[in-house]
């Protein structure tokens, strides 16, 4: 009977659809189990596809090829560790999440996911069948019991694993980050430790895939929920977690502990993460960018030399006659702080030429927000026309304040590919610019120190589309606006909800119907990185067209 189980965790960063590559990243992960004489080398949920696939996952072609691929991984495998790997599965005519257990060149145990998760981002019931709950695998005699993901967090699958003979538990996990979310899954794997009396290992994917960013983060807990591993977030890594067999059973010995960063710091590390690999899993190696003087365009520059290295960053300045020698100042100081390149486009002549062209149908009428968006959109025109020649996405600056209720211009500032800070609040972006002022680590590409001039971060905000303009002229104060949408948005309250919490009744009624009159702009929206468990897009889907409003808070608040 075996004293000792090595086990070796791959925290890996696969790529949707890159089957091959995929299957490079097992193998390579297999060898290295093997030299340090492993007995199991465990990859995480769907990787062999990568993860979340959508309904790329339905096509035929696509989850037949998916299945060879991890046939041929046991064939290349067959003299050494077991390898276990998450993929799709056909049984009969239904199509499964699957976890593949492969020994000896074959495939010798398949696991089905049973519970099937259908909020946020998951469609999963849309997806795939539940499979049966079936008891553990064996790897070298020792009885593993796999519950997949979704399946852990609920007790049922546990227990009955532990009851047909399971010894430890393996939980191979596509787990996407929102804030807290580290803190809700160790507390799910404490209680299924707790109720069954097994060690867990917690194995989850890193990297980004289109909005979502899997951040790694996987654990070892012994019974009882003592914490023996801990590998670090929104980082790959593989690790050798050794387990022993004692009276009471097996027991993972301690290893290394890696800090969990802190709520801010995560949010930054995922938006560098995220927009590193969106740009590498779609070919692109450099970006630009309208850097304004504001402090929005300030942060995604300084995300985008973290991410990809001053060297891949074009800043561009578009200025109007209604632009302030103090943010043309502002901008070049980002620009040279952080080391990247810096252009000046002036928009001026092209407003010109543009007002004069349609001056005989305006006539007449007065100027109005039209003539604004008529920059925005020139600027637009102007970095897409870089962005094609040069070959550098273009990276829009709407903070998620704005993309509510907005206040930014369709085909103009929302022009782009990608928009890193698209889930962070406008009072969230300025505690981010501060934090990264005074924090400097390994995985950033940008120079320490306070990139972002505090005046950048101080000066009150401001399109700069007419003289004298504020945001505030338009909306709520920030933190106003966004204490009101905090609560329409990411906790789906009323107006009765934000007069409870002190805010006058009209500005909530002027923010929701913002909220909903903008929907057709954020359908249209470049994807961004998601830090909340109600970013836009998979987390809340409306209508674009859409009447109906909240009757309730009939008073005002006193805020």
């Amino acid at each position: 009977m075996a004293e000792r189980f090595r086990l070796t965790l791959a925290q890996l960063n696969p790529t949707v659809g890159d089957l091959a590559g995929n299957a490079a990243l097992a193998r390579g992960a297999w060898d290295e189990g093997r030299a340090a004489e492993a007995d199991l080398v465990a990859l995480p949920e769907m990787f062999i596809t990568g993860y979340n696939m959508q309904d790329l996952v339905l096509k035929p072609a696509f989850h037949q090829a998916a299945i060879a691929a991890i046939e041929a991984l046991a064939r290349d495998c067959a003299e050494g560790p077991t390898l276990a790997i998450g993929g799709p599965a056909l049984d009969g005519v239904g199509l499964y999440n699957a976890y593949y257990v492969l020994q000896g060149g074959r495939i010798s145990a398949r696991v089905l996911k049973h519970h099937l998760p259908n909020e946020t981002v998951f469609d999963e019931k849309r997806l795939f069948e539940s499979g049966q709950v079936n008891g553990p695998y064996a790897v070298g005699g020792v009885r593993i019991g796999s519950p997949i993901c979704e399946d852990s967090w609920y007790p049922d699958v546990a227990e009955t694993l532990a009851e047909t003979g399971a010894e430890m538990l393996l939980v191979p996990n596509g787990s996407p980050h929102y804030r807290e979310k580290m803190a809700l899954r160790q507390n799910h794997m404490v209680a299924r430790v707790v109720e069954t009396g097994l060690p867990l290992a917690y194995l989850n994917m890193v990297g980004g895939q289109d909005d979502q960013v899997f951040d790694g983060g996987s654990f070892v807990l012994n019974p009882g929920g003592g914490l023996a591993m801990q590998l670090p977030m929104f980082e790959e890594a593989v690790a050798q977690v050794d387990f022993e067999r004692g009276a009471e059973g097996w027991r993972a010995r301690p290893g290394a502990l890696a800090h969990l960063p802190g709520d801010l710091e995560q949010d930054y590390h995922a938006m560098v993460l995220a927009l590193r690999d969106y740009l590498r899993k779609a070919g692109f190696e450099r970006v630009l960018l309208g850097l304004s003087g504001g402090v929005d365009s300030a942060i995604v520059a300084t995300i985008a030399v973290d991410a990809l290295g001053a060297g891949n960053v074009r800043c561009v300045m578009l200025p109007s006659e209604y632009t302030s020698e103090t943010s043309l100042d502002d901008a070049r100081a980002v620009a040279e702080n952080l080391g990247c390149r810096y252009d000046t486009v002036p928009i001026s002549a092209g407003r010109a030429a543009i007002t004069d062209t349609l001056a005989p149908l305006f006539e007449g009428c007065a100027p109005d927000i039209t003539e604004e968006n008529i920059q925005s959109r020139l600027r637009g025109l102007l970095l897409m026309a870089l962005s094609n020649k040069f070959g550098e996405m273009l990276l829009t600056t709407g903070n998620k304040s704005e993309v509510a209720v907005g206040y930014a211009t369709i085909y103009g500032d929302m022009a782009g590919g990608y928009n890193p800070i698209k889930d962070l609040y406008k009072t969230r972006v300025f505690d981010i610019c501060r934090w990264r002022n005074t924090n400097h680590r390994v995985w950033m590409r940008g120079p320490e120190g306070g990139v972002i001039p505090e005046q950048v971060i101080d000066k009150p905000p401001s399109a700069e589309l007419r003289a004298d303009q504020k945001d505030s002229d338009s909306l709520p104060d920030y933190p106003v606006l966004d204490s009101i949408l905090d609560i329409l948005v990411d906790q789906d309250g009323s107006i009765a909800d934000c007069v409870a919490a002190g805010h006058d009744a009209a500005d909530a009624r002027k923010v929701e119907h913002l909220l909903y009159i903008s929907e057709y702009k954020r359908f249209q929206a470049a994807p961004g990185t998601r830090l909340s468990s109600r970013a836009f897009w998979l987390d809340r889907r409306y209508p674009i067209v859409n009447r109906w409003r909240d009757a309730s808070g009939g008073g005002s608040g006193t805020g």
